[in-house]
């Protein structure tokens, strides 16, 4: 526990191209790039099949299958097909992100009340007007669950950029193993944990903001009263 403290209070850890600050840095431009890129994919893709119903099989079973995708062995294979850098973490991290950001968007679409789509159609809207005036505002609260439970899977999970000569907090743990320095090891475990609660706990705050409080707060079904 003395080596840990002794790490953290330790100036040389906090300045330099290598210190604390840079390394948190890293860590989040990759995580936002990568949920960029996810985003970019799962989201209109779920909205299509959430709202048409066309390839939900497919759809379906292709985010399962990557769910069971080893990610650090993506990444091994994307180093021998494309060489060491950027680009082979970037695929192996979206890979994981995809599944849960789909599976957020298709079930947010798929769950809006068919009654509220019914009467959108009634009023005389087009596909596109019920997508985006009603299907995505209702659907909001899964999307953003789906991107919580994406962004604390990528955070957890960049710290393999550091097995491509990249940085970010993985370079902590990656570096102390290789010198057998477990305080920092574990000093890169802690400030890793913290990075992704700070990112879960920003996105709660995001979805507050946007969705809607009706959608927030479950509806209480009223019951009849006793005769």
């Amino acid at each position: 526990m003395g080596g840990i403290l002794q790490w953290f209070t330790d100036p040389a850890h906090w300045s330099g191209s290598d210190g604390v600050p840079v390394r948190i840095l890293e860590h989040i431009y990759y995580a936002l790039l990568t949920l960029l890129v996810a985003a970019v994919i799962a989201i209109p893709l779920g909205l299509y099949v959430g709202h048409t119903g066309h390839g939900r099989f497919l759809v379906v079973s292709s985010a399962n299958s990557l769910r069971a995708l080893p990610t650090l062995g993506v990444l091994v294979l994307a180093v021998v097909g494309f060489g060491v850098g950027l680009g082979p973490a970037l695929a192996a991290l979206v890979v994981l992100a995809v599944p849960p950001i789909l599976a957020g968007t298709y079930a947010g679409v798929q769950a809006v009340d068919r009654a509220v789509v019914d009467a959108a159609h009634g009023m005389g809207m087009s596909e596109r007007e019920v997508l985006f005036k009603v299907e995505l505002p209702n659907a909001l609260p899964l999307i953003i669950g789906g991107l919580r439970s994406a962004t604390l899977q990528v955070i957890s999970t960049a710290t393999i950029a550091a097995y491509v000569a990249l940085g970010g907090l993985g370079r902590y743990i990656i570096d102390g193993l290789s010198v057998r320095d477990y305080a920092e090891m574990v000093a890169g475990s802690i400030l890793l944990a913290l990075l992704a609660i700070a990112a879960d706990l920003a996105l709660a705050g995001l979805q507050r903001a946007i969705v809607s409080p009706g959608l927030r707060t479950p509806r209480r079904i009223r019951r009849p009263a006793a005769a």
